[in-house]
């Protein structure tokens, strides 16, 4: 890895990198070379082994408790990373909530409860990130595999939610362009994590719906995470990027 394509000396904010995707990210970004932040809710055990695991590879690590939920803490979450870690290079907006079931049984407050993580903790996220970032930043949001195909009924809230990440993401690659900030979506397909996992229920179902036949692993969705972070994808901005194995095709 050469000087100019090395995360060394880069900061990363990780929401929701205490499992699952996040944490993989969290982990690829600091054997890149990154220190990493990492905000978590609840399991502050799994959290604190994330940030063992980031400071085995040498890196500096920390875990932030911060509800994306609270507008507040969402935003705060950015201003405690610099404050910790010194500085701000890329934000991975991860965490989000999936809430499916059939429309007439959603209520207002649960879409105010899945509007309220997904799209405005994340863009209250991005704004805190954009004010703190300097040319190179990087915001990298994950979205779904349900926002370029749905494939049955029960995902109407859920894939609203996601689907408004990608006009932010256009929006903020043409806002932040000028300062050399790019700003790009990545799409999963089923992943084997603790909340969907590849022998659970219906993972039969979700595998059928891809053209390879199976579960994807995190730590293939966070290797195209660490490629949009590092210096190689500087000219990738305002992009959607797939990794779902063939879900959409």
């Amino acid at each position: 890895m050469d000087e100019e394509t090395s995360m060394n000396g880069k900061v990363a904010l990780v929401t929701g990198g205490s499992r699952g995707i996040g944490a993989a990210t969290a982990l690829r970004l600091a054997l890149e070379g990154a220190d990493v932040a990492i905000t978590y809710v609840q399991d502050k055990e799994a959290a604190d082994e994330v940030v063992r695991r980031i400071g085995a590879t040498g890196r500096r690590g920390v875990a932030l408790r911060a509800d994306a939920a609270d507008a507040v803490e969402a935003a705060g979450a950015v201003e405690r990373a610099v404050a910790e870690l010194g500085r701000l290079d890329v934000l991975v907006n991860n965490v989000g909530v999936g809430l499916l079931g059939p429309l007439e049984s959603l209520s207002p407050a649960d879409v105010d409860h899945v509007l309220g993580i997904n799209v405005r903790g994340v863009f209250l996220a991005s704004q805190a990130a954009a004010a703190r970032m300097e040319k190179g930043g990087r915001i990298i949001t994950i979205g779904t595999c349900m926002t370029r195909r749905v494939p049955g009924p029960g995902g109407t809230l859920y894939a609203m939610s996601k689907s408004a990440l990608i006009g932010l993401t256009k929006a903020l690659a043409r806002e932040l362009g000028e300062r050399g900030i790019t700003a790009n979506i990545v799409h999963p397909g089923p992943v084997d994590t603790s909340m969907n996992p590849a022998d659970g229920p219906f993972a039969q179902a979700q595998s059928a719906l891809t053209a390879l036949g199976r579960f994807g692993d995190p730590d293939e969705v966070a290797s195209l995470v660490a490629y949009l972070a590092g210096g190689e994808a500087a000219y990738i901005t305002g992009a959607e990027l797939s990794v779902d194995g063939g879900h959409a095709a």
